[in-house]
């Protein structure tokens, strides 16, 4: 179908799909991170809050705090209105599950990070316990979350803006032979 497109065309689609590549990439950053968190949790079991610890509770504090709120956003902008759209009732429902998925993982950042803060800033007054439960609590549901979106939801809002932007193609094509 892409093929058929105009020059013209063929950019407006690669600019509308330009963010996935982002997205996909921040992905990857999530993974490493909460691997990170992981390692952090051992850290502070073997060693408590030393230098390595302060570290990665800074890093997962800058990255959650940040990136992965902004990426929270961004799918929220450019990628689940059009399926939110959709005729496909479970394509919908997975959609706003995603949605509802955004608010818990804020949640449980929001509990996550108070204690990560007190390790980045040196303090030892953490619970070691409620960090590690909610820590694979966060990571569960964000692997989850990465899964269904990379597995349904990217690829579907890819094919409904390559369909947008063909559907202009076929228009316009249709319009220029009426006039010819």
């Amino acid at each position: 179908m892409a093929q058929s497109l105009t020059p013209e065309l063929q950019r407006q689609l690669d600019a509308r799909l330009a963010p996935f590549e982002a997205l996909d990439a921040c992905h990857a950053q999530v993974i490493r991170h909460l691997q990170s968190l992981s390692t952090l949790i051992e850290q502070l079991d073997r060693a408590g809050v030393d230098a390595e610890a302060r570290r990665l509770a800074s890093e997962a504090m800058a990255f959650f705090s940040q990136e992965a709120q902004a990426h929270h956003r961004e799918e929220e902008r450019a990628v689940f209105p059009t399926l939110l759209a959709s005729p496909d009732d479970l394509l919908v429902r997975q959609v706003q599950r995603l949605q509802l998925d955004h608010g818990w993982l804020e949640e449980d950042w929001s509990e996550l990070s108070l204690q990560l803060s007190a390790v980045s800033e040196g303090y030892s007054w953490y619970d070691l316990d409620a960090l590690r439960a909610g820590a694979e609590v966060f990571t569960a549901l964000y692997h989850d979350h990465i899964a269904l979106e990379e597995s349904l939801i990217y690829p579907q809002a890819r094919q409904a803006l390559a369909d947008e932007v063909a559907g202009v193609g076929r228009r316009l094509a249709r319009s220029e032979e009426h006039t010819s």
